[in-house]
């Protein structure tokens, strides 16, 4: 039998793997990617081989056999925002269990050219599919005028132009169980302060909200944020913006931040006369003063259901649009509505 490869050698490649087993390096490939055409006694040959070289597949040895870049573009708006980095990392992680790389243009705006360059640019590093974080209004129209032949998946509400993937989170389940709690608690002036106006996922939280006071024969009132803890410090200090609310509904965790904090300058405690509830459930959030109740997103599994759908469409199989449900996490910025 041969001896293994010393660990002090350099790092196996695929043609010394083929070498060994006495086949060809495109045999090589079709075993490792399970080709049903190979005679079991070369499979036999090559697995020794592998194991006898402590031989791990590369992304190179990959896309010999599937003629892939084994790479997923990824078109990433307002990468500072919790949210949207978030799910970042959770793409790449979800793409390298299977063997794929990420590459990632950043931008900040809704503007079609940036989009048309960041599509440019991703397509000539060699990308198999695009994957679109924190999509705006103009996103779907911009992406179908790009005539891409790749599987594109929308992280957001797309469901409505055709050859794009929707996945997202269930932004209007999020904002259904953020409002039932405060009205629960008897709150009915819930004023909501919303994400940048051309977000989708904004104006999904948004439509939850206006359509549970609506339910509730209430009067809806909401503050146009943009998803800054500024945007929420400029409601909490203003009592003509506040007016007579009980408790406001931030569209995200930093808005909460800073509403907590404008409030407190303006001398308003938060239970005790404004309930404040966010979304997303940044891991700070546990750490406000107090402690905020935040509608939780799972990013992870938003981002292996993105990748898996990807898979699937390269594979040539039939794809659908997918929700991933969100959670309540009731913390201690929610008390009882009491009279003033």
């Amino acid at each position: 039998m041969t001896e293994p490869v010393p660990a002090d050698r350099k790092r196996p490649s695929i043609y010394d793997v083929a070498a060994r087993a006495g086949v060809s390096h495109m045999t090589v490939s079709r075993v490792l990617n399970g080709a049903e055409s190979i005679r079991p006694e070369t499979k036999r040959r090559v697995q020794l081989a592998i194991d006898e070289l402590n031989y791990s597949p590369s992304a190179a040895a990959r896309s010999l056999a599937t003629r892939r870049a084994m790479r997923i573009g990824v078109l990433l708006d307002t990468p500072a925002e919790f949210g949207p980095n978030s799910t970042l990392l959770t793409l790449e992680a979800a793409a390298r269990e299977h063997g794929y790389t990420v590459a990632t243009f950043s931008h900040t705006g809704a503007d079609d050219d940036i989009l048309t360059m960041g599509v440019a640019e991703l397509q000539r590093q060699g990308i198999d599919a695009l994957c679109v974080v924190a999509p705006r209004e103009g996103t779907p129209r911009a992406l179908r005028e790009s005539a891409l032949d790749i599987p594109v998946v929308l992280l957001g509400d797309g469901s409505d132009v055709d050859g794009l993937i929707s996945i997202d989170a269930d932004q209007e389940q999020g904002a259904t169980l953020a409002v039932e709690h405060l009205q629960s608690l008897g709150h009915r002036s819930i004023v909501h302060l919303t994400g940048a106006p051309d977000s989708l996922a904004a104006r999904a939280r948004r439509r939850a909200w206006q359509a549970a006071l609506e339910r509730a024969g209430v009067e809806p009132r909401w503050i146009e944020g943009d998803w800054s803890s500024d945007a929420g410090y400029r409601l909490g200090v203003s009592a003509e913006l506040m007016g007579d609310a009980s408790a406001v509904f931030a569209g995200n965790d930093r808005m909460a931040l800073g509403l907590v904090h404008g409030l407190a300058a303006r001398g308003r405690s938060v239970p005790h006369e404004v309930s404040v509830v966010g979304f997303d459930d940044m891991p700070e959030a546990a750490h406000f003063l107090p402690p905020l109740t935040t509608v939780r997103q799972d990013f992870s599994g938003l981002a292996h259901a993105a990748v898996t759908a990807i898979l699937g469409a390269l594979e040539g199989e039939e794809t659908h649009p997918a929700r991933i449900p969100a959670t309540l996490v009731v913390r201690e910025s929610t008390a009882p509505f009491t009279a003033r």
